[in-house]
């Protein structure tokens, strides 16, 4: 098997059509047509299925075009760090920062570092939710993220703890005011506003009113921060959130906050990376740079 066989099955399948894939390749079809034969030979298997709208992967398609664009990324990554051995850093990395979590704080202190010490590195910032940052980097779509969680075993993916995050009720004016510290049993009346089900924050608060014998009292699920601040400020009800994004959402919609007790709840934020695939020079300096940035945070 050679790269540009590989190259050229990705390509068809990122395109549905091999008519296509061969006027942007440069190649005569019936040409592309032989590789792809010569491939499908090489692994014994069929890789494509031909529809009246163009070219399907079959099931072992699926699971060569995952490999294959793993293999092609690594492969372009290893002429990067050669073209760069004895030189700077150069090359791009992907890193994910979870929305409303501390990990955005990392971010401006991240690129201001990053372009001081290899400003040969074009870094890409990605903030998003947890689940799919963590997918993103099982794909080898992304090189790491700072996210919550890392409590339970993923595979394919390894965690390491970073810090932890305390929850805390945010309520509107409307509201009278609790106080500082405030006991779970006594919100579970509230009308609250929290991310899915499948949400770390939303799985650690359904946890612990469970330890209590008692549910919250979801009205609506939201995932926007700029929604929450929203419904916050208009008297809807109340959330809970991390304490960065629960600061975050007071100080724009004029609200208090509380910090939840007995039980206290935290939230863990780790560093998220693939368990199988190594990272490349340059993503091992950011990683570097992003363990001294929580460092000083704590």
């Amino acid at each position: 098997m050679n790269l540009r066989r590989l190259q050229y099955f990705v390509k068809i399948v990122d395109i549905g059509s091999l008519t296509q894939a061969a006027d942007i390749l440069h190649v005569a079809q019936p040409a592309l047509s032989q590789q792809l034969a010569t491939l499908e030979g090489e692994v014994r298997q069929q890789l494509l299925l031909r529809t009246k709208r163009g070219v399907v992967p079959t099931e072992a398609g699926k699971v060569l075009y995952r490999h294959a664009q793993l293999i092609l990324r690594q492969w372009d990554q290893a002429n990067a760090d050669m073209k760069a051995a004895g030189q700077g850093l150069s090359g791009a990395v992907s890193v994910g920062l979870a929305p409303g979590t501390a990990a955005a704080r990392l971010a401006l202190p991240l690129l201001r570092t990053a372009r001081a010490r290899h400003p040969g590195i074009l870094l890409y910032l990605n903030e998003t939710y947890g689940s799919t940052l963590s997918e993103l980097v099982m794909n080898g779509r992304m090189d790491i993220a700072v996210l919550y969680g890392g409590q339970t075993t993923v595979h394919g993916l390894t965690f390491l703890p970073l810090f932890k995050e305390q929850l805390y009720l945010v309520g509107p004016d409307s509201m009278v005011a609790s106080p500082s510290d405030l006991p779970l049993r006594t919100i579970a009346d509230l009308d609250l506003y929290l991310p899915r089900p499948y949400n770390v924050v939303r799985k650690m608060v359904n946890e612990a009113f469970a330890g209590l014998g008692m549910t919250p009292r979801v009205v609506a699920e939201i995932e926007s921060a700029g929604t929450l601040s929203a419904v916050i400020a208009s008297g809807l009800g109340a959330t809970i959130l991390p304490e960065s994004m629960a600061r975050e959402v007071a100080s724009s919609s004029n609200a208090w906050l509380s910090r939840i007790v007995e039980p206290t709840i935290e939230a863990p934020l780790a560093l998220c990376q693939s368990d199988h695939l190594p990272l490349s020079e340059p993503a091992s300096a950011i990683k570097e740079i992003l363990l001294e940035l929580v460092a000083s945070l704590s």
